[in-house]
């Protein structure tokens, strides 16, 4: 029986920032590793036409996706900033793709995440998991957390990439269109910085860090 890993996420470079490293672990471990995206992320350029930068952005979550070793990817299709009006028909989106996938473990969005949408997604995986009992270890990442102040004595999974790190450096350098953004500069520093002080206090070079739900 294969074993599934589902990530959850706003963005198609989320789960790459958040746990790209883990993800290209999994999968050349021979599992499963699957994405369910909730928006194309149109807003990112307000000056293009909405469909320009969704088949760009799918171009590029695709082509990330495959860096990683990806098995594919989902794209709910939400607008963004209105993931939670459509929180019904999220859920039995979700609920139909994790009863489909079984997966023994899900990543998604932390619950201090500055993002007003990331928040959205943790608060709807949260309580879809809650409802129906769901059985999957779920996991949260980081993207817009320069602050962690709910997250003392959680318990923690860390993962030890070094010897994936350069590919997820690969997979989000593939989202052109978004790596150069003013707003997005940082996180190129940010993504070493994390992995560089998560390995040091793990003993191993590079790692990424977890909160269990």
């Amino acid at each position: 029986m294969r074993d599934t890993i589902l990530f959850i996420c706003a963005h198609n470079d989320d789960q790459i920032i958040g746990g790209g490293g883990t993800f290209a672990k999994y999968a050349q471990e021979g599992k499963h590793v699957k994405t369910v995206i909730f928006s194309y992320g149109e807003k990112s350029h307000p000056h293009l036409k909405a469909r320009i930068i969704v088949k760009t952005r799918i171009g590029e979550a695709k082509l990330s996706d495959k860096i990683l070793g990806g098995k594919g990817l989902t794209f709910l299709g939400l607008p963004e900033g209105k993931f939670e009006q459509e929180t019904q028909r999220v859920k039995e989106q979700l609920l139909e793709i994790i009863r489909k996938e079984k997966p023994s473990k899900i990543f998604t969005h932390s619950q201090d995440d500055f993002h007003h949408d990331h928040r959205a997604v943790h608060r709807i995986v949260k309580s879809l998991v809650a409802e129906h009992k769901l059985k999957a270890d779920i996991y949260t990442f980081d993207v817009w957390n320069p602050l962690k102040i709910l997250k003392r004595n959680v318990p923690k999974l860390v993962v030890d990439i070094s010897g994936t790190f350069k590919t997820k450096l690969e997979a989000y350098e593939a989202h052109e269109s978004q790596v150069n953004l003013p707003g997005m500069l940082p996180f190129r520093l940010r993504i070493w910085i994390d992995a560089i002080l998560y390995g040091w206090s793990n003993q191993c070079r590079y790692a990424e860090l977890f909160y269990k739900l």
